[in-house]
């Protein structure tokens, strides 16, 4: 029994954590809130540039400019993001779904033909983005399949005019006025 105002107990037996859902309706779900579209960039030890299509990406801090986004444990790009000093969010504009999709496949060269320049601590920031926020690898956090990377930005840029890209139930859509 609780009190007002407290938490209830947790649960202790697994069976009661288990949850009444599948991955597919929890993904389902998930897909209904819109988001931004990211392409979030790196440099590895060698030289080479990572890339890949995220929209876990959300606001941490003001003071000091913190952001986080996650990454798949299992994805190919882990060793970069979570030895590397620094990567780029790169907040996309309506006009670079293209961008996000060549992002999001496995096995080209994401980079082959895509216009970018040279970020804080080498990563690649992509040109016409509608943002980006360059920062240095601060902090990271396993929970469940994903790791968490809270990033500290030293650098960020927008262009003021910019529509947004946006992935909403599987699609990908831009901004319209209300």
């Amino acid at each position: 029994m609780t009190s007002p105002g407290s938490a209830p107990p947790l649960p202790t037996d697994a069976a009661a954590t288990e949850a009444a859902f599948s991955a597919s309706d929890f993904r389902a779900a998930l897909g209904m809130f819109a988001t931004g579209v990211t392409v979030v960039t790196a440099r590895g030890d060698d030289g080479s540039l990572v890339g890949l299509t995220a929209n876990s990406f959300n606001s941490v801090s003001l003071t000091p400019p913190l952001v986080l986004w996650s990454l798949a444990q299992r994805a190919g790009s882990m060793p970069v993001f979570s030895r590397g000093s620094h990567y780029a969010i790169n907040i996309l504009a309506a006009d670079q779904k293209d961008l996000a999709q060549r992002f999001a496949m496995r096995d080209i060269d994401r980079f082959a033909g895509v216009a970018w320049r040279e970020g804080a601590g080498g990563a690649p920031v992509l040109e016409g983005a509608a943002a980006v926020f360059e920062c240095a690898n601060r902090s990271q956090y396993q929970e469940g399949d994903h790791v968490i990377f809270v990033g500290e930005v030293e650098r960020c840029s927008w262009a003021a005019n910019a529509l947004p890209l946006i992935f909403h139930g599987g699609r990908y859509y831009t901004e319209l006025p209300l």
